[in-house]
């Protein structure tokens, strides 16, 4: 049986435009403004993210980040973007899907972070927009994943902006902040796309 992949590996230099946001790849000209952007939101993001290493913000670290991110592209099993604001021009967050699975299976999980300064004002909403137009558009997935905290509202409505559906429950699924934490778990399959999602996203 032939297993199902991608005629071929997009582009990693393009950009997702949505509404209001645009996302690319990451390079070391980031590092800067990536640095200053989590160090300012670490009380914000550490409560949803991994233990932080004692090296985290640091340049090395960052290019290690880059190589890492680079490297999943190009076997196209990961891709990772920042998020900029369109009428800045200025870097909020980030966002990667990663563990791109083909064969019978087409699909992807998604996370993300939003820079504690940016929070709430609906960027990550459209940032997911652009991205879902992206893994089912141009990588030609079938389905799209994504596991919440049950406390982190903010982030559970993001996926129902963006049509998400709630699929289960996980008990201690990941290690979040040194502790082991259930999550909510989301999926959206291609066919299941709001119509204003397929139709705001586009790519440069």
């Amino acid at each position: 049986m032939a297993f199902l992949r991608s005629s071929s590996i997009p582009d990693v230099s393009i950009a997702l435009r949505g509404r209001g946001v645009w996302l690319r790849a990451p390079v070391m000209a980031d590092y800067v403004a990536w640095a200053e952007l989590r160090a300012v939101s670490r009380d914000h993001l550490t409560p949803w993210e991994p233990l932080w290493q004692r090296d985290e913000l640091s340049r090395s670290a960052f290019r290690r980040r880059v190589r890492y991110y680079q490297r999943e592209a190009r076997e196209d099993m990961g891709y990772a973007f920042l998020i900029f604001s369109e009428a800045e021009d200025e870097l909020i967050g980030g966002l990667t899907m990663s563990n791109v699975r083909r064969g019978v299976t087409q699909s992807a999980v998604l996370g993300y972070w939003m820079g504690k300064p940016f929070a709430g004002r609906g960027y990550m909403t459209e940032a997911v927009r652009a991205v879902v137009n992206f893994g089912f558009e141009t990588l030609h997935l079938h389905r799209l994943e994504a596991a919440t905290m049950p406390h982190n509202i903010a982030s559970i409505r993001v996926l129902e902006h963006n049509g998400f559906r709630r699929e289960g429950f996980a008990r201690g699924l990941l290690r979040i902040n040194g502790a082991w934490e259930d999550h909510v778990l989301h999926a959206l399959l291609c066919d299941e796309v709001p119509r204003d999602v397929g139709l705001e996203a586009q790519l440069e």
